[in-house]
């Protein structure tokens, strides 16, 4: 074979040339998973401690813009990204003390119901109306990560990080699938409206149904939430409480805050009789009851003489009753529980914990565990029993339910408790173990979604910080810094009166996922028939 000057020269004028572009391919086609990953980290930036909710908007626009009209395949991968660059920065909190395989492997797990969402929203990209459909198989994954696995874990709901939006009264209208629904339905129908708009400029026609299904996308959560607004209110319906929230602060931060026997305790009954001796100099209002966060007694008053003693001081000092948060040990089970401690008759109702927390609380798969770290099963020896009834303390004649940290995240702890005509809600917390992280105020925020949804005033008492007063509008009227003992007391207002979204209870959702299958169910048919007109 004979090689000619001129063949070599065209040889070589090519190779430059093919390789840029090749790499330029690649580039190209790496843009949507660096887009799935940033609008994730977009997201997680609209949550608390950051007050820029409306960053969900454009967050769920990209994200569907890197869907729309891909393979289910496609967005499978997608949606992981998402949920990566969601997730992983919004749970760091889980591996302060532990390290980071906790940490990475919940965010694994989650992601993957992110990624099926990915892939039901790429699949129904392609319907009429497609924002629709798109944004109730996301409420239709919160639905499931919030019973899977383990009962669930629903932290990062779209409701959570609204506390400060425009959409909050929608909280009252159908609860927190109601509320994440309108935010994703604009963010998917903003992309919309942009993507009728540039290509109406393109092909000078516009599309006048899908304009204007885009359209009421966007409009309709907004004035979906203004017309929820009357729905909000902090007026009293059944008299008012004075009520005193107690922060006793820890001996230290971590795992082992109440290593040093009695000293959380001890820390909240100093805190406590200090407020007694200040509303004694008239310095502040004497409360009608006091809170305590959860764990506040870091041994059982039931089995400990001495603990008993401290807890019946300071009821007796500030002269009403006290909320304690204890562990007790009670016929072989052990129960995070809430006591309601009677100035004069001393222990008189009690609440345990209903949603526990795995890994913390008590330990799924515990031999399996065991054999891949032996750690896990030394910090959790004994698993907590789970709590049967609703817990609503009669404190000085107010109602109070009892909704003990994390089942604050779960639509059907708190709500159960208004049904059983609890008059405000207090949300007791233990947030020593997280350090200064951004837990707390991811959780202060769920507190001021429930406030709205179901009308109430909420307390937050946390042994370390941030202790909150929210009323039933959302608002924090009071709040304690972080690791400092401190009081709060201030007169709420008692409602009774049921929002929409407490009586209609678990219905919204229902209706949302129905929705989603609907959509999904459409979508798996329409590609079908396709694919018949195709073969034949």
């Amino acid at each position: 074979m004979t090689v000619t000057a001129t063949s070599v020269g065209e040889s070589d004028q090519l190779q430059p040339q093919t390789a840029p572009a090749s790499r330029a391919a690649r580039l190209v086609r790496l843009v949507p998973a660096l887009a799935a990953a940033l609008s994730g980290v977009l997201l997680y930036v609209s949550f608390p401690p950051r007050t820029l909710w409306w960053l969900s908007l454009p967050a769920f626009a990209v994200f569907g813009w890197v869907l729309r009209g891909r393979s289910w395949k496609a967005g499978l991968g997608l949606g992981y990204l998402f949920g990566l660059g969601f997730l992983l920065p919004l749970l760091v909190w889980t591996g302060v003390e532990v390290g980071p395989g906790p940490w990475l492997a919940l965010v694994a797990i989650e992601a993957v119901f992110v990624a099926l969402v990915g892939a039901g929203v790429a699949a129904v990209s392609k319907l009429p109306g497609w924002p629709v459909w798109a944004a109730a198989l996301w409420i239709a994954g919160e639905a499931a990560r919030a019973r899977a696995p383990f009962n669930g874990f629903p932290w990062g709901k779209i409701a959570f990080g609204q506390a400060d939006g425009v959409f909050l009264p929608l909280a009252a209208v159908g609860g927190t699938p109601v509320l994440g629904f309108a935010v994703v339905l604009c963010g998917f129908g903003l992309y919309e409206v942009v993507r009728l708009a540039v290509e109406a400029r393109r092909t000078r026609a516009v599309q006048r149904s899908a304009a204007a299904v885009a359209l009421l996308s966007v409009a309709v959560p907004v004035v979906g939430a203004v017309a929820a607004r009357p729905l909000v209110s902090d007026k009293a319906e059944t008299g008012t409480a004075t009520v005193a929230v107690i922060q006793g602060n820890v001996p230290r931060a971590g795992l082992d805050f109440n290593s040093q026997r009695r000293a959380v305790l001890d820390y909240h009954a100093r805190e406590t009789e200090r407020l007694a001796a200040e509303v004694k100099a008239g310095k502040v209002a004497q409360p009608d009851f006091v809170l305590w966060p959860e764990n506040s007694s870091d041994i059982d008053p039931f089995a400990n003489a001495d603990a008993r003693a401290v807890i019946d001081t300071a009821a007796k000092t500030i002269g009403v009753p006290i909320s304690v948060g204890g562990v007790v040990e009670r016929d072989g089970k052990l129960l995070n529980e809430q006591i309601l401690w009677d100035p004069v008759k001393g222990a008189v109702d009690t609440y345990d914990k209903r949603q526990i927390q795995p890994f913390g609380e008590y330990l799924p798969l515990r031999s399996l565990v065991g054999a891949i770290n032996q750690n896990w099963t030394s910090m959790v020896r004994q698993d907590f029993s789970r709590g049967s009834e609703p817990g609503v303390f009669t404190m000085d004649g107010a109602k109070v339910g009892l909704v003990t940290c994390y089942e604050a995240a779960f639509d059907w702890t708190v709500r159960s408790e208004v049904t059983d005509g609890a008059q405000m809600i207090s949300v007791p917390s233990n947030n020593a173990t997280f350090d200064r992280s951004e837990m707390t105020y991811q959780q202060l925020a769920m507190s001021r979604v429930r406030a709205v949804e179901h009308s109430r005033t909420v307390t937050v008492p946390v042994t370390s910080g941030v202790s909150a007063i929210i009323m039933p509008d959302g608002t924090i009227t009071q709040k304690t810094g972080m690791f400092v003992a401190d009081s709060l007391v201030q007169k709420v207002p008692l409602r009774s009166s049921e929002t929409p979204a407490t009586r209609l209870g678990i219905l919204p959702e229902i209706a949302l996922v129905l929705v989603a299958a609907g959509g999904l169910g459409w979508a798996i048919g329409a590609g079908m028939r396709a694919r018949r007109t195709r073969d034949v």
